[in-house]
């Protein structure tokens, strides 16, 4: 195994092992606004999420899908800051099958139970596909840090080493 993918592999691990991102929106102004959201991931690192279609970050992704997004571990000491920030597109999953089986997998994952059906139902459900990946560890030494990008034919490639 490369480098590169052991570093993709940490990135793919600590996405798994947390729960909530940080979503930075911009409104109709270009003013930012961040939102922290719970989330589920798959092995492309394509993050999705539940949310109101009227929240705030729904309307803005709805009128510029463009978004960043960032997941890191607690640190108690700037040593121990490690994380992930991206940046892609969004959208809204609409196939009924697969957006089915999604909100099953975040149900499940967050213990979500049958009071929760009405709500889900009225959410859309978002999915972040990231373009861009920076992966920082600071458990090596003060900013080390990896950068990704997706290229041709959908693969990931490393910016830096």
């Amino acid at each position: 195994m490369t480098d590169s993918q052991k570093e993709f592999d940490f990135i793919r691990t600590l996405l798994r092992e947390q729960s909530t991102l940080s979503l930075a929106t911009t409104d109709e102004l270009g003013e930012p606004w961040v939102t922290p959201l719970f989330y589920i991931v798959d092995d492309d690192l394509t993050l999705f999420w539940l949310s109101s279609k009227t929240s705030l970050h729904s309307i803005n992704i709805k009128r510029s899908p463009r978004a960043a997004i960032s997941v890191y571990r607690q640190a108690e000491s700037w040593k121990d800051i490690q994380g992930v920030q991206m940046r892609g597109s969004i959208t809204i999953v609409a196939d009924k099958r697969r957006r089915s089986h999604l909100i099953k997998t975040y149900c499940r994952r967050f213990q979500l139970g049958a009071v929760f059906n009405l709500v889900i139902s009225r959410c859309d459900l978002f999915a972040f596909r990231p373009e861009f990946a920076r992966y920082i560890d600071n458990s090596r030494m003060f900013g080390t840090r990896t950068e990704f990008e997706r290229g041709v034919l959908e693969k990931w490639t490393v910016l830096t080493p």
